[in-house]
């Protein structure tokens, strides 16, 4: 756990947090039984949740939906939306003490307007429940994590691998484990279930899938699923193939139960490979990384932007390189090859091909029904809580501001065109079946412009 807090020093020391605005009062409950309202487009609708920051949530009865529950807050929860588009989390941390941080393996179903606590515990920091591997069993669940990689399958099943969390003896350690949800019970598929020796990643032969390879134990990597329904993983910070810890620029397959090492570098604190702008090459690859954003085009096509990299020296740098991963090359598609790199915002509701967002990481990321790219906030200075759209080869800057801001939530279920959440990094997303885009928490200012960990529920109409 001495790693989260070392880099989540870093990371806040690079923080501006400024003003003390924001509207509403405090709330924990929903409008019962209804969904969220639906904007007429391009607003935000706070749902559920307070509006204050370090709220210790309400779980209720296990399995009984309620107007009064609500998830504790936290940050880096994993997500996944089911066929029926219920919206689901998992676990993610918080560090109310400021002495360490403390993991959540709780599992929430948000359907109707409704929080319902499912499974995992209500208390935090408990071991992994792993059972025998490929066996579902009701005792399974994953430790207490956050930070993990999540896909959902063809099936709508939610799988889960790595973080930063407790294993099956409950030592804190990044995690290589891979786990699937599905008919309400836990299974686990592979990876250790103790890091007592370390979580080093077998990489076999570049290109050729194994039984026996896997990557090694991380948090903070990005994931895609692609139109063929293969798990696809990438960088984070963790261990490589003899055991180093640091940032990786390692691109993973997963498919037919079985992982491929398709790029990149088994050792770490790997430098990018940019070649040249717009021209895919075998040699490219983005350097090692972590908390970027990440999606699927609709041509089955990966896109990574931005994430952060930390120098020997501790210095903590943000990107806002742009990159497509297609036929088996990455393309360097726009952005800088030069880290810390300011905004370029135009005007707001403008696209143009100037416009670029600023280097950032843990930004809260999604795909709308149109197959564009949604981004907000990050973690890097000036902390903004700005909304970008890329679409048609151009970003446009949506809405938001870009210095600090605490967020303006109006009334509980009032959707209106002046509410936006405030600055904030992981947060947990989801895109609904109605293509709206959901937010819950993260880690960032609350109402009063007060820095902490967030439960706040988000709905925005594009």
């Amino acid at each position: 756990m001495s790693r989260r807090a070392v880099f989540g020093l870093v990371s806040l020391c690079i923080l501006v947090i400024t003003g003390c605005g924001g509207s509403g009062s405090s709330s924990t409950s929903t409008p019962p039984n209804s969904p969220a309202p639906s904007s007429s487009g391009n607003e935000w609708t706070w749902v559920s949740g307070s509006n204050l920051a370090d709220q210790s949530g309400s779980y209720g009865q296990q399995g009984t939906p309620s107007s009064s529950n609500v998830p504790p807050a936290r940050y880096a929860a994993a997500t996944w939306t089911d066929a029926s588009g219920n919206l689901w989390l998992f676990g993610g941390a918080s560090a109310p003490t400021s002495a360490s941080d403390t993991y959540y393996n709780d599992l929430w179903k948000f359907s109707d307007g409704q929080w319902t606590w499912v499974s995992g515990s209500n208390t935090t920091n408990q071991p992994g429940v792993y059972g025998t591997i490929g066996v579902p069993a009701p005792g399974n669940v994953p430790g207490g994590r956050s930070n993990a990689v999540t896909w959902t399958d063809s099936s709508g099943n939610f799988w889960l691998f790595g973080g930063l969390g407790l294993d099956a003896a409950g030592m804190g350690e990044e995690l290589n484990d891979l786990w699937r949800y599905s008919n309400g019970e836990w299974t686990w598929m592979g990876g250790p279930q103790t890091t007592i020796t370390g979580t080093p990643g077998i990489y076999g032969a570049k290109g050729v899938a194994a039984a026996s390879n896997i990557p090694g134990g991380r948090s903070d990597a990005i994931a895609w699923t692609d139109n063929s329904g293969n798990f696809w993983l990438f960088g984070g910070l963790g261990e490589d193939s003899v055991g180093n810890w640091g940032y990786l620029n390692d691109l993973w397959k997963y498919s037919n139960g079985q992982w491929t090492w398709v790029s990149g570098s088994n050792i770490i604190n790997q430098s990018g490979v940019y070649g040249t702008l717009g021209t895919p090459n075998p040699l490219n690859v983005p350097g090692a990384r972590r908390d970027a954003s990440a999606w699927v085009d609709s041509s089955g096509n990966l896109w990574l932007f931005g994430g952060n990299y930390n120098q020997p020296t501790g210095t903590l740098h943000q990107l806002n390189d742009f990159w497509k991963f297609s036929n088996g090359q990455w393309t360097w598609m726009g952005g800088s090859d030069q880290p810390d790199q300011p905004g370029v915002y135009g005007t707001k509701g403008i696209a143009s091909s100037t416009n670029m967002p600023g280097a950032r990481s843990g930004a809260a990321a999604w795909v709308d029904a149109s197959g564009n790219f949604w981004l907000f906030g990050d973690s890097g200075s000036p902390w903004p809580n700005d909304l970008w759209k890329y679409s048609n080869g151009q970003w446009t800057w949506i809405g938001g501001s870009q210095a600090s801001s605490p967020g303006m939530y109006g009334t509980l279920g009032i959707v209106s065109s002046s509410n936006t959440p405030g600055s904030r990094q992981w947060a947990a997303t989801w895109t609904d079946h109605s293509g709206r885009l959901w937010l819950f928490g993260g880690e960032g200012n609350d109402s009063k412009g007060t820095f902490g960990y967030l439960n706040d529920l988000w709905e925005y109409q594009p």
